[in-house]
């Protein structure tokens, strides 16, 4: 075999191996591109919320009401107080004090009627009340302060009816939620999915697994993680807000190669190189 033959078979197979080799690249993009593609999308069990597996369509599944811990008063929190009697109207201290309330269709204080006849609660714990006088309400809860102006006013008033909210109601609501901000909210039980509710609902990349519930608890900063996908929330203490609890929700990690967050752009102006370099070169 001459030296011509030699390197003209050495040309052909060099050709056909970088032929070869052009042709195993193109698969590892379009395999690559399939995997991306099927992992962005976001499964229906990700997205469900109290999950129970071991139920049936129709069955019904009771869970005990947790108790809810009586939230305790701080300083700057805000009460409002609303006291009615027998007696005559010209004569009750404390409605000639007050303003015309506004209230709902469901008799719920609103806000801002609330707050212009509220009671701040001083730094030392105490609230400034005319006639009764300073009233220690520090690490109280609202029944046990109603009880206690109750008691002060059975001297003063004919039949006193005290009535006592507390008027700062606050829930932060951040992450990947749809509308996250800082709500006010009036219902003395008011659940996690209510928060959630205020912010439109999580979005279809936000990890229900794992939500976090910042708490302050007895001067005391907690986090606590919750799993909106387990139904065995609704018996937890943890199911329902208290005032100024702040909720995060966590992306999914899909998120960050979901379909809205991917660079189509890249991949499919990769991808068109590709096919042209093959096209031209790999024939």
């Amino acid at each position: 075999m001459n030296s011509f033959t030699e390197k003209h078979l050495h040309i052909i197979g060099i050709t056909k191996f970088s032929k070869l080799i052009k042709e195993l690249r193109i698969f590892p993009i379009m395999i690559l591109t399939i995997i991306l593609l099927f992992s962005s999308c976001v499964s229906q069990r990700n997205v469900e919320y109290l999950r129970d597996d071991s139920s049936q369509q129709g069955n019904v599944k009771t869970f005990y009401d947790a108790k809810v811990p009586d939230y305790k008063l701080k300083p700057k929190d805000e009460l409002y107080i609303q006291i009615k009697s027998l007696d005559d109207p010209s004569t009750n201290v404390f409605q000639q004090l007050g303003v015309q309330e506004s209230n709902d269709i469901d008799g719920n204080i609103q806000p801002y009627g609330a707050y212009l006849m509220s009671y701040s609660i001083d730094r030392e714990g105490f609230i400034r009340m005319p006639v009764v006088g300073n009233i220690q309400v520090e690490n109280k809860s609202v029944p046990e302060v109603s009880a206690i102006l109750q008691d002060s006013l059975e001297h003063i008033l004919s039949q006193p009816t005290v009535t006592v909210k507390l008027v700062n109601r606050f829930v932060s609501v951040l992450g990947e939620v749809q509308d996250p901000g800082h709500f006010t909210y009036s219902q003395e039980k008011f659940t996690i999915f209510d928060a959630l509710g205020l912010a439109g609902d999580i979005t279809e990349y936000g990890d229900r697994n794992d939500v976090i519930l910042a708490r302050n608890e007895k001067g005391k900063n907690l986090r606590i993680n919750i799993d909106l996908t387990s139904s065995t929330l609704m018996a937890s203490e943890y199911y329902y807000i208290r005032p100024n609890d702040m909720v995060y929700v966590k992306p999914m990690r899909k998120k960050f190669w979901g379909m809205r967050q991917f660079p189509f752009e890249i991949l499919l102006s990769t991808l068109s190189t590709g096919i042209l370099f093959y096209t031209v070169f790999g024939q």
